[in-house]
């Protein structure tokens, strides 16, 4: 499938349709988006374990919560904006308090959302999900690999986050190539001068400013982090150790979400390597997602002014 544009939360609908057919025990709730987030797909086969819990997401995972302390397999969804927004008082009491495996979905987010403006952009769910005690945090790269993290996630007994989008991104991963590893960074591309470390919808971005780097004979390693919590600490400190300079790029707040993470690793092992966040500091406009991404620089162009200039510090 690579080179085709797929949204990740068509990933997730796609696993969600496998599961309805596979296994019994798993029950879906949507607060009434079940379209847009793409749950629809577990409805249509498994109606019967398939609940709307209307426009309240907190009601949504309280009946989540306790229909996992009852033994099901739970998937609960929504705009990624309102499940961890609204929500997050719930989310901590009921579900990570109570240590409940229950898999939180939310859709639609960061800026890539486009026209529905910053009211609806989740650029802090990564932050604030990160916090939470027993919360795992994944963000998917692609639709592939958004399908093979919630098949896991169908066998994961830990409350966990999953972070997907609706505009279509590339494709970058091979269906029969790929096996999703809980906890664990991949390379996309070798590199010994600089790492690129990205998450989501900015990991297809970063590995097309790589190769237009090494044109200009700058050899970037791109590294994609799907797993923000927990965090692949020894891919970090790897590449850390071998390019000497580090750069993030996510389409989220550059406090709290994968920036803060890789951030925190650095200061921990006391690398002491230049490092630049690429992200949001602040509120986005209402536009297109490719306006948007130009105008707060989530693009090819900012990682390679970027790379250019962490390499000054670098050499």
């Amino acid at each position: 499938m690579q080179g085709t544009l797929e949204s990740t939360r068509v990933g997730y609908g796609r696993a969600m349709e496998k599961l309805s057919k596979s296994r019994k025990d798993i029950v879906v709730i949507d607060a009434d988006l079940a379209e847009s987030t793409r749950s629809i797909m577990f409805k249509k086969y498994a109606p019967e374990r398939f609940f709307y819990a209307g426009i309240c997401e907190q009601n949504a995972i309280g009946l989540a919560a306790g229909l996992a302390l009852s033994g099901k397999m739970v998937f609960v969804s929504s705009f990624a904006i309102f499940i961890t927004g609204r929500a997050w008082e719930v989310i901590r009491q009921s579900v990570c308090y109570n240590n409940v495996p229950v898999k939180i979905v939310g859709s639609h987010a960061g800026i890539l959302t486009g026209k529905d403006g910053p009211t609806a952009h989740a650029t802090e769910d990564i932050a604030i999900m990160r916090v939470l005690p027993r919360m795992n945090v994944i963000v998917p790269a692609d639709s592939i690999e958004a399908e093979h993290a919630t098949l896991f996630l169908a066998d994961f007994n830990e409350p966990c986050y999953l972070r997907t989008n609706r505009e279509a991104t590339p494709v970058i991963f091979e269906e029969q190539n790929y096996k999703f590893e809980f906890g664990k960074a991949s390379l996309l591309c070798e590199g010994s001068d600089v790492t690129i470390i990205a998450c989501g919808s900015l990991v297809p971005i970063a590995i097309e400013a790589c190769k237009e780097l090494e044109k200009n004979g700058i050899k970037a390693r791109v590294i994609n982090m799907p797993t923000i919590k927990p965090l692949d600490r020894k891919a970090v400190i790897k590449a850390a150790k071998e390019t000497g300079a580090i750069i993030t790029a996510e389409d989220h707040q550059i406090i709290g979400g994968l920036g803060s993470a890789v951030a925190e690793v650095l200061a921990e092992e006391k690398l002491c390597v230049p490092f630049e966040r690429i992200g949001l500091n602040g509120f986005a406009e209402s536009g297109s997602p490719k306006e948007l991404y130009e105008k707060y620089g989530l693009n090819k162009e900012r990682i390679k002014a970027t790379v250019k200039k962490i390499l000054c510090f670098a050499r």
